[in-house]
């Protein structure tokens, strides 16, 4: 029909098994019913940690990280917003692990007042539902610059948590009670760990329904299918069915602006999906649906030379990288593209060994070309939000592209440390 924009199929190539997960969960799926969120239902003022939010306004409480008489407690600041009208509760974490800074910068910039004064995005006047927003869950990883807590564990591996447990496992137990168990929604922002960076990206269980529909919203290019690690805040939301992504961007220790930037415009356009503030989301003009990848290793030892950046589209045959050791004068190794695709995540240490891993990448054969119509002059994809508004797009308009392939060693990040790696194995032994 003249003027009928035409939607492009894609086959679907994931893994069988998650092909199937997934397709029977959403077939199975029906959005739970609300009344609660209905707006002729009651809606009242509420209580956080025992301090009273009224309706149409927003609170900055402390919560204690510790429940002690003696030593630091660590509170934690988390602002609330509480709607004048019903709807979900959503949680925007950031700095579970305390070297990873993209969720606070980016949970400081929804504070700051061109969002929050009246007539913003974030004005509790004109907003639906519950908005919590805690820029640092790891305050003394954060402090000292660590990803863990000072008893040596990683937060994010320690829910549900005991209260009589660890130093991480009694923390774990607080944020799960307070932070946790009532959410509708929860958005998790994190950077890649020490040594890589990542380009951003949304991960999610996609056989969990609400999480899917979650991802999604986020209105991001990359989305990778990940069964949350054992132990992670993602995981123990998913088994209490409440709808929960990561993000990642950027790397450790360092600010990456267009992360943090794309991290904004995605909390803000889950909120606009929910109806939680006014206006439409805004989607990508393609989706990348991954449940695999290819992982690109050091032939040899020595020092690496990256030439591409993450979010780098590359082709067939690109030299991406070459190795040279300081000990055999004019001998290198170059690292190529085995197919064209992307690169999710390259390698930040220049100290390799043969076997380590300095690429992560994902093969994108049927619709390279695509991708190439937007990328940056240095071939680096262009994130939707980095660079400001994006137009809202009618699903209807978007291609979707299914990325075949498993997850080496069993999950996104396996191949990268043996902390993943032993993460999977225990996964397998425990299924």
């Amino acid at each position: 029909m003249a003027g009928k924009k035409r939607r492009i199929r894609v086959a679907h190539e994931l893994p069988k098994t998650r092909r199937i997960a997934i397709k029977k969960a959403l077939e199975e799926h029906e959005s739970e019913a609300r009344p609660e969120w209905d707006r002729t239902s009651d809606w009242k003022d509420i209580r956080f940690l025992r301090k009273r939010i009224k309706t149409g306004e927003m609170r900055t409480i402390h919560m204690p990280l510790l429940d002690v008489d003696m030593g630091d407690s660590w509170p934690i600041p988390i602002t609330v917003f509480h709607g004048v009208r019903p709807g979900p509760v959503v949680t925007i974490i950031g700095g579970t692990h305390g070297d990873e800074l993209t969720g606070p910068s980016a949970c400081t910039n929804l504070l700051s007042a061109i969002f929050t004064e009246p007539g913003g995005a974030l004005d509790p006047t004109s907003m639906a539902g519950t908005v919590r927003i805690v820029p640092v869950l790891n305050l003394p990883g954060f402090r000292a610059k660590s990803r863990y807590f000072p008893d040596g564990r990683d937060l994010n591996r320690a829910f549900p948590g005991l209260s009589k447990g660890s130093t991480t496992s009694r923390v774990a137990n607080i944020v799960k009670r307070n932070l946790i168990d009532d959410s509708d929604v929860i958005i998790d922002l994190h950077s890649a760990a020490t040594g890589r960076s990542n380009m951003p990206q949304i991960r999610g269980d996609l056989s969990h329904p609400e999480s899917n529909l979650l991802a999604k919203a986020f209105g991001i290019e990359v989305v990778l299918d990940s069964r949350p690690p054992k132990g992670s805040l993602r995981r123990i939301a998913n088994e209490l069915d409440i709808a929960a992504v990561t993000y990642e961007g950027g790397g450790a220790n360092r600010l990456d602006q267009t992360a943090v930037k794309v991290a904004v415009h995605g909390c803000l356009n889950v909120l606009r999906a929910l109806k939680v503030i006014p206006k439409n989301p805004s989607r990508p003009r393609f989706r990348l649906n991954a449940g695999g990848s290819t992982w690109l290793r050091a032939g040899e030892g020595g020092l690496l030379d990256m030439f591409v950046v993450p979010g780098s589209v590359v082709m067939k045959g690109d030299v991406v990288a070459t190795i040279s050791d300081p000990g055999s004068p004019g001998l290198s190794v170059d690292i190529v593209a085995p197919e064209n695709g992307l690169m999710i995540c390259t390698a930040t240490n220049p100290f390799v060994t043969a076997g380590t891993p300095v690429g992560h990448f994902l093969p994108v054969t049927k619709h390279i070309e695509l991708l190439r119509t937007q990328i940056d002059d240095r071939d680096v994809l262009i994130v939707n939000g980095s660079q400001g508004d994006a137009i809202w797009r009618d699903e209807a308009e978007m291609v979707e592209i299914d990325v075949k392939g498993e997850w080496s060693g069993g999950s996104v990040d396996a191949e990268w440390n043996q902390i993943n790696a032993d993460e999977t194995e225990q996964e397998e032994a425990d299924s």
